[in-house]
């Protein structure tokens, strides 16, 4: 008789058996005979109301997707509405004299501001690691603006 090469088994201790649960009577016998057997509520999800377990990812699996697709994107990730809104008050705060602003400029602005602000997001976690941490503080923007010569701190 040749060996064959037996199936590991893909879970944590589950046995992979290739014969059904029964007799291991001959071919003629009614237990070799494959029967489904109706599933007991204990072990049927859908009897007992639960629903399959929801795909769980390892932490950080998910942010690194999401960095990987916003990177390849060129839209612009500050909602419109509110960026234009924030700029028309701080417009109306400096001077009461400009009222209306065309909108290559606003587009401009927000351009020029979300660079701004991923530039400060890299050199802040670029502050992070140093200190030998993975999450970004205050201190760590604090630290990568007096380094760059801007503005005092907050």
């Amino acid at each position: 008789m040749a060996r064959t090469k037996a199936q590991a088994s893909r879970g944590w201790g589950r046995v992979r058996r290739s014969v059904p649960r029964g007799g291991g009577g001959g071919a003629g016998t009614p237990d070799s005979t494959p029967t489904t057997t109706p599933r007991s509520p204990r072990n049927d999800p859908e009897a007992s109301g639960r629903k399959s377990k929801k795909r769980r990812y390892r932490p950080g699996v998910k942010a690194l997707r999401e960095i990987r697709q916003i990177q390849k994107s060129t839209k612009l990730l500050i909602p419109a509405a509110p960026f234009i809104r924030t700029v028309r008050e701080i417009t109306f705060q400096l001077s009461a004299q400009v009222t209306r602003w065309t909108p290559e400029a606003l587009v401009s602005i927000q351009e020029a501001s979300e660079d701004y602000l991923v530039h400060l997001f890299e050199d802040g976690m670029l502050c992070a690691l140093h200190a030998r941490r993975v999450t970004l503080m205050k201190k760590d923007f604090e630290l990568a603006r007096r380094l760059k010569g801007i503005g005092v701190t907050w």
